[in-house]
């Protein structure tokens, strides 16, 4: 008699998968975890529909207790530079994130966990306002939004951003933004009465123009042409606009890059930078998976082109190489940004901040002042 377990399949792992509105395919462990969960048929489920949409992965949100908010980056190829991240993972879900790993750093997973375990830190404007207030502190230009976007669909309810622009306002503090989101428009109020004093400007990501291809690279970001007309509402308010051509793929959306800087230009923006696409640690995987999942006749093209750019490596993390990679395909999207960037007309001063403007808030919040 036929044992009727032998005609089951032998145990095998389950392939990744797209899931509905995220970017990473699977959630593999964080380089410090010691153990990896993976998931595997046995035999015994039924083959999934592959026409099927697997349900939505819900978001949720944690609180970050912090200390400080300010965070002062010495960096080789970025100088001297100060940054305030109001959330860390992103519901943006951009594959190509490069702050991807630094989820492994809180227990989570590098992929589906950076979209969907948000940590926020509600105390940011008064923490902002007492570091602001320190005897030794000395102004400089502060970045929001250098590691996950600040305009990320939370935003929207918890309003973290807009309150530490309002201590940045109110203290003329030079404030410099990073986002892919139309929300950023929200905050004209705060931002146009500081751009027209050289306190504010906006740098908006824009990776393509191909709305299919932004669907799937970047799920829950705003589509190109909303990113295109928010650099317009924004120029029209009179606040400097910068496009990020970043980050730029080879093989991918790298042809794009000419006219994505002419579609800004037409907008609105009047500076331009890009940067290389960077895969470090775990984010290789995670974006190797990508393309086999999304773009399986590009992938080993997309893959051996950025190897290229890395000296046979998917990623060099030296200084001075890890934002635009080296050799000649390096160099020929390096040579293409700097032609394009005199043919249009972009300005590089366009976005230049005042710094000599501040006034620091009282020492200790918990003093008011009487009103008569």
């Amino acid at each position: 008699m036929q044992d009727e377990f032998s005609s089951r399949s032998p145990s095998q792992e389950l392939p990744a998968q797209p899931h509905n509105g995220r970017g990473a395919v699977s959630a593999p462990a964080g380089r410090y975890e010691k153990y990896e969960k993976r998931a595997v048929d046995d035999g015994w489920l039924h083959p999934a529909d592959p026409d099927e949409d697997l349900p939505k992965l819900q978001t949720h949100l944690h609180i970050d207790a912090t200390r400080t908010v300010i965070n002062y980056i010495d960096s080789p190829d970025l100088g001297l530079m100060r940054s305030i991240n109001p959330y860390r993972g992103c519901e943006h879900g951009c594959i190509y994130c490069f702050a991807r790993p630094s989820h492994g750093y809180l227990g989570f997973s590098t992929g589906l966990d950076f979209e969907t375990e948000i940590l926020h830190k509600p105390d940011a404007p008064v923490i902002l306002r007492r570091e602001l207030a320190a005897k030794n502190y000395k102004p400089a230009p502060i970045t929001l939004g250098s590691n996950t976007d600040c305009y990320q669909p939370v935003e929207r309810e918890l309003k973290i951003t807009r309150a530490i622009i309002e201590v940045l306002a109110e203290t003329r503090h030079p404030l410099s933004i990073i986002s892919k989101s139309g929300l950023v428009v929200r905050d004209i109020d705060l931002l146009a009465p500081m751009a027209a004093q050289g306190l504010a400007s906006v740098n908006i990501s824009l990776t393509t123009l191909n709305p299919d291809l932004a669907r799937t690279m970047e799920p829950r970001a705003a589509a190109p042409y909303k990113r295109l007309k928010t650099m317009e509402v924004l120029a029209k308010a009179g606040i400097p606009v910068r496009v990020m051509a970043a980050p730029m793929i080879p093989g991918l959306n790298d042809m794009e890059m000419d006219r994505i800087m002419q579609a800004s230009y037409d907008a609105g923006a009047r500076g331009a930078a890009y940067t290389l696409v960077r895969l470090p640690w775990e984010l290789k995987t995670l974006f190797e998976e990508w393309l086999q999942t999304h773009v399986p006749d590009r992938a080993e093209r997309v893959l051996s082109l950025i190897r290229q750019t890395h000296n046979g490596k998917l990623y060099d993390s030296e200084f001075g190489k890890r934002r635009t990679g080296e050799g000649p395909y390096a160099a020929l999207l390096n040579d293409r940004f700097h032609h394009a960037y005199k043919r249009i007309g972009f300005d590089e001063e366009c976005s230049r901040l005042r710094t000599d403007l501040f006034l620091p808030p009282p020492a200790d919040d918990r003093q008011f002042s009487l009103g008569i």
